[in-house]
């Protein structure tokens, strides 16, 4: 179904309150400047043990205005929807860009660093002034994400009696004695104009539900929970009524016999495994190892008191090798139903698609404009994002998604391929370096392969390797049809933090000769 974009936006003063802001960045000798307004409304509701827990319903509504005033950046936001009050706020941008330059000028030349020695013998410009990489012009554009029907126009009674039901159905299992459910949903509306000449209007619907069945052994107290696989993703209310893609019954069917199996499961034995990783899991691995590892603003330093920098540093694009040769990565900001998916980003980029890893080796990175001119490339690709009016666009992830092969084999294949190891399914927790290099993930549940056969369930269990060793210890990748596209609604970056929501495709894939700890052993240690 397309939708158009929501009436009551449209009848905002969109256009003529980013005509006063322009103007007033023009005649004050503005070299660039942009107007963003944003709608986006937030709902969520919680559930525990089939009971209402809590509920918000959230509007952030307003502008924002920057520009680029002598080399520098500026930025102000408002809420008042009069002109006056536009191109006032026009005209704090550009004193913040004045003041911005003061300060640049007065702290004097910009000192070496881990950005400017990977930029150093290149010929580009490292110091602080900001320039920005071409973009054609795109007039009077118009997006819509791809859903169904809009979460916001179905009944909240009907939301919480679908969690409720759903949750009744896990208190109903045997050994299930806590059931919480929780249900995100998202609509996004925007407006982008700049003195270039673009101007945009889009539109965004997201969701992600999710269900937690706890077990608790009522004699030792041991506890045990798991969460159900399906993803959150760029979909309506068709997602949660079977038309969406998932089966919804059939998983939640499944959970409580799943659950107590891994309530008696056997505590893993530390040591090397060879591990076929689904991508229920596998997408947090990319995400943490690949996704911001390949933020080239992090990458160069830009960005680093918000988890650190990056391993994949500018000097080895071309040369560094990622991972073995059948893995190959892209950053997506098309994919249909993906929560990075866009039209245009804040910069007024259009969406594209582009190669991060080709055959193990790193080729790419992902960019806003500014980051594309410092380092040489002709274009951005559309890789800037505010999560709010109130923030200024920093750089964030696409869909960062690793490819399947054409003809892969199915996960039953690679399982069959395996003699002594391990098939992991869902995200659990996870840890990661501050240069985006040593980690070590667990999952939701992990199954003992034998002789290429599936032998039971253990627990305490987490995989534990560096991002090359891990990508490079990869064999096989699975065909199209085990290809999933997972992600999150809560990917934290900059200050102050904002959140951004992401999705990461993956097939199902084989890597050799994993280390894998017993977490109880190693907390004990």
């Amino acid at each position: 179904m397309v939708h158009e974009i929501d009436p009551s936006f449209l009848a905002l003063p969109l256009r003529a309150l980013a005509d006063a802001a322009l103007a007033r960045a023009r005649a004050l000798g503005a070299g660039h400047a942009d107007f963003r307004f944003e709608r986006v409304r937030s709902a969520s509701w919680r559930l525990r043990d089939a009971r209402v827990a809590g509920a918000s319903d959230i509007t952030d509504l307003g502008y924002a205005v920057r520009v680029v005033h002598g080399g520098s950046w500026g930025f102000a936001s408002g809420v008042d929807l009069s002109m006056d009050a536009a191109a006032r706020v026009a005209s704090q941008a550009v004193a913040m860009a004045k003041l911005s330059a003061k300060v640049i000028e007065a702290a004097g030349s910009e000192s070496k660093s881990a950005r400017s020695a990977s930029l150093e013998g290149r010929g580009w410009e490292t110091g602080g002034r900001v320039e920005l990489a071409d973009e054609p012009v795109h007039a009077d554009r118009t997006w819509v994400s791809s859903y169904e029907v809009d979460p916001f126009g179905v009944p909240d009674t009907d939301k919480t009696g679908l969690l409720a039901e759903w949750s009744g159905r896990l208190l109903a299992a045997d050994g299930v004695a806590h059931a919480d459910a929780a249900l995100l949903t998202v609509h996004e509306n925007k407006f982008y104009a700049d003195t270039a000449g673009t101007t945009t209007t889009q539109q965004r619907v997201r969701l992600h539900p999710q269900l937690t069945a706890v077990a608790v052994d009522p004699v030792s107290g041991e506890f045990e929970s798991m969460r159900t696989l399906a993803p959150p993703v760029g979909r309506g209310w068709e997602y949660l009524t079977g038309a969406g893609g998932w089966d919804w019954d059939a998983e939640l069917a499944e959970l409580p016999g799943l659950l107590a199996e891994k309530m008696a499961a056997p505590p893993v034995e530390a040591g090397s495994y060879d591990l076929v990783i689904d991508p229920s899991n596998l997408w947090l691995t990319i995400h943490e190892s690949i996704g911001h590892a390949t933020e080239l603003d992090r990458a160069l330093g830009y960005e680093a008191a918000y988890a650190g920098t990056s391993f994949a540093t500018f000097d080895k694009l071309g040369s560094l090798r990622y991972g073995s040769e059948i893995m190959n990565v892209t950053g997506d900001r098309t994919a249909e139903h993906g929560l990075a998916t866009i039209g245009y980003d804040d910069e007024g980029v259009a969406a594209q698609s582009w190669d991060l890893v080709r055959d193990g080796t790193l080729v790419g990175y992902q960019l806003d404009r500014r980051i594309a001119r410092l380092t040489g490339f002709e274009r951005s690709n559309g890789c800037a994002y505010a999560d709010s009016p109130g923030h200024v666009p920093v750089q964030r992830m696409a869909n960062v998604s690793l490819r399947p092969a054409p003809e892969g084999p199915s996960t039953e294949a690679l399982i069959g391929d395996v003699e002594n190891g391990l098939y992991l399914v869902g995200d659990r927790s996870w840890s990661i370096d501050m240069q985006r290099y040593n980690f070590q993930f667990t999952a939701q549940r992990a199954y003992r392969i034998r002789n290429g056969v599936l032998a039971g369930q253990v627990r305490d269990f987490a995989y534990q390797a560096s991002t090359t060793d891990f990508w490079g210890s990869m064999t096989a990748v699975g065909g199209p049809q085990t290809y999933v596209l997972g992600g999150a609604f809560n990917c934290g970056k900059a200050q102050p933090g904002q959140v951004a929501s992401v999705s990461h495709g993956c097939p199902s894939a084989l890597f050799r000769g994993v280390n894998i700890l017993n977490t109880t052993q190693e907390a004990g240690a």
